[in-house]
């Protein structure tokens, strides 16, 4: 039971093979990885840039809508 079989030993050289085998599966693989989250850091700084960018133009909006409202209160005075 401490021991591994012949079938255990067989079936790790497989796996082994099958990952580090053939001309660099595993550093395309990694490579695509790498590509893949550098994308998803330019993704996240672009929704960060986009929420900075919308608190200003809803608080633009927010205060042209009070002064609108200012001066209908002043105008109905």
């Amino acid at each position: 039971m401490g021991s591994l079989s012949i079938w255990h030993w067989m079936i790790v050289i497989v796996v082994v093979m099958l990952l580090f085998g053939g001309r660099g599966k595993i550093s395309g693989m990694m490579g695509d990885f790498a590509q893949g989250i550098k994308a998803f850091k330019k993704g996240m700084a672009e929704d960060d840039k986009a929420e900075k960018s919308e608190p200003a133009k809803l608080e633009a909006a927010g205060t042209a809508k009070t002064d609108a409202e200012r001066r209908a209160e002043s105008v109905r005075s």
